[in-house]
This record gives C-alpha cells, sequence and structure tokens, in this order.
C-alpha cells in the first residue's frame, strides 16, 4: 500500500519592482509624513511596478526563480495556481498569462482570489491535489500590483500598498515529517465592504461616473480592518499550535501576512514568541497581499532565519474577508 503523500516546498523564489517610494515621497502630495506612517503601519517605502509592469510579469518572474531553484524546467510542472486580486484582466485569469509566458504548454492554470489570504489558500489547494495524487508538480504563486488599484489621493489607505511576488514549487514526498502538515481555510462575507474596490465587475461595470468617483480603487474600512486582523492572527496562531500539538519552542519562525508591524507584534506577544521567530519585512515591502507571505519566506531564507528542517507558521487575513493558517516544514 503506498505511503500517504505530502506537499513539499522544492523551490522558492521572489520578484519586486525595481521602484522605490519612501514615506518621504508622500509628503510631497499628501498631508501626512513619515512619522505618522512609521509609528502606525510600521512602512517606511514599498516597490512599485512600473508602467509595463504587470501582475503577470512579476508573477513569472517569481515563477522561474522558484523553477531554478528547484532544478525543474515549466515542462516539468502539472498545475498552475496564482493567487491574486489584482489580475492582468476580468479575463482570462493571470495564471493561464503566466502559463503562457512560462511556455508550459497545456499545463491546467486558474486563479484563487482570496486577498492577502490568497497564498495559504493556494497552497492549501495544491496541497490536496498533490495529496490525492492528481498532480506531482505543483506551482503556486502569489502576485500583486496593488498600487495600480490604489486611490493616491486617500492617505489613508494608499501609503499601506506595495507590488510584489513570490512562488513556490510543490512536490509529492513520501517524508510525513516534512512538507504542508497542517491548514485552515475561512471566510465571512459579511464583512465583504471592510476592503473592496466598488466598481469594474458585473455588479457595477465601468462607466464614466465610476471613473469619476474613483470606485475603482481599494477602499478600506481602516478601523474595522484593523481590529479583524489582530483577532484572527490571534485565534490562527492559537489553531495551528493547538490542531499540531506545537509549542512555540518548536516553532522556528512565524511568516505573518504583513499588514501592520502593530498588529504582527501584539499578537505574537500574546503567545510569548520571541522577536527574532517572527519575520516582518513590512518596513521595506509594505502590504503585497497574497505575495507579502512568500516574499517574507524568501527574504528570511536569504537571511539563514530558515532552512531545511525548520518549521514555518503561515498566518494571513483580508479581505472577504479571509483567514488561513498553515504549518508547513521545509
Amino acid at each position: 500500500m503506498p505511503r500517504p503523500l505530502r506537499a513539499a516546498i522544492i523551490g522558492l523564489g521572489a520578484a519586486v519592482p525595481e521602484k522605490v517610494l519612501t514615506n518621504a515621497d508622500f509628503e510631497k502630495f499628501l498631508d501626512t509624513s513619515d512619522e505618522w506612517i512609521t509609528q502606525r503601519t510600521g512602512i517606511r517605502e514599498r516597490r512599485i511596478a512600473s508602467e509595463d509592469q504587470s501582475t503577470g510579469t512579476l508573477g513569472t518572474i517569481a515563477a522561474k526563480n522558484a523553477l531554478a531553484d528547484a532544478k525543474l524546467t515549466p515542462q516539468d510542472i502539472e498545475l498552475i495556481i496564482v493567487a491574486t486580486v489584482t489580475p492582468d484582466m476580468t479575463m482570462p485569469s493571470t495564471a493561464c498569462c503566466i502559463q503562457n509566458d512560462l511556455g508550459a504548454k497545456d499545463v491546467p492554470a486558474f486563479d484563487i482570489g482570496a486577498a492577502c489570504s490568497g497564498f495559504v489558500y493556494a497552497l492549501s489547494v495544491a496541497g490536496k491535489f498533490i495529496e490525492t495524487g492528481t498532480y506531482k508538480r505543483v506551482l503556486v504563486i502569489a502576485t500583486e500590483t496593488l498600487s495600480k488599484f490604489s486611490d493616491y489621493t486617500d492617505r489613508g489607505s494608499c501609503v499601506l500598498f506595495g507590488d510584489g511576488a513570490g512562488a513556490v514549487v510543490l512536490e509529492g514526498t513520501e517524508d510525513t515529517d516534512r512538507g504542508l502538515l497542517y491548514s485552515v481555510l475561512h471566510a465571512d462575507g459579511n464583512g465583504w465592504d471592510f476592503i473592496h474596490v466598488p466598481a469594474g465587475g458585473s455588479r457595477s461595470p465601468a462607466s464614466l461616473e465610476t471613473v469619476g468617483n474613483r470606485e475603482h480603487y481599494i477602499k478600506m474600512r481602516g478601523r474595522d480592518v484593523y481590529k479583524f486582523a489582530v483577532e484572527k492572527m490571534q485565534w490562527l496562531l492559537g489553531d495551528c499550535m493547538e490542531k499540531c500539538s506545537l509549542t512555540v519552542d518548536d516553532i522556528d519562525m512565524v511568516v505573518p501576512h504583513q499588514v501592520n508591524s502593530r498588529i504582527i507584534q501584539s499578537a505574537a506577544r500574546k503567545f510569548n514568541f520571541p522577536q527574532e521567530k517572527v519575520f516582518v519585512n513590512i518596513d521595506i515591502y509594505g502590504n503585497t497581499s497574497a505575495a507579502s507571505i512568500p516574499l517574507a519566506m524568501q527574504q528570511a531564507r536569504d537571511e539563514g532565519r530558515i532552512g531545511p528542517g525548520s518549521t514555518l507558521m503561515l498566518v494571513a487575513f483580508g479581505a472577504g474577508l479571509t483567514w488561513a493558517g498553515a504549518i508547513v516544514k521545509l
């Protein structure tokens, strides 16, 4: 009888635009300051896509880097899943655009729209395909160009967002002490209007009126989002440890969605996670939605803070409302 399969990460890649937008840059055209932004969010700068860069182009670069890291070619991949809420276009899926750019002919590809929880959602879905033996190798990409959907007259939201992409290659393994050990997914559509883009879909198609009213940009209920994120991050940390019978000592690194440094720090303190076990890079990238966790994983590995054998706790929460967590052993 074959042993059960786990979805193991065998390749990791990332991509960010070259352009940097600092808090000082915002001071030139918004009624805000570096001190105000930094104290409330922990963000000092973020990366911004150029006019010729899209969600798909950044995702393709991250995917190529992940494939190179895994020493594989696009032809070795059997499924592509892309997590994004800033697609290249309404249709087709950004996953199909990336599949074409990679030259992964005939490989099935689809998008997942779970906002900032998107990477963990996609990781969980990919894991199930591998665990059931449907596919052996899956490419999961989380990529966003939030700057293209940000209203740069709204100081309460535009200072939060940046652009970037991250990707992982998953492969089935019989080593049950490696790979995706646990995942949990939740949603509450009652909070759909906490973070949303009002127009551009079938509910409110694009028109001169929607454009004039700036309804194609991200709208946020900031205080409600903050309370939601605090509650769900704490719940996810507790759930992942309880369900997997893990303690703080068993976790090598918590890799949270980079939403706000104060939220991350307060939740970590509740469970007595030392600062060195919680990876934070929101100061240099801002909130990159679905891309934030794989971007952080890449940086943590590059800095030598995680590696083979490391046990990671991934926690995310975002528009939808959605929240998701996972335990991954590298």
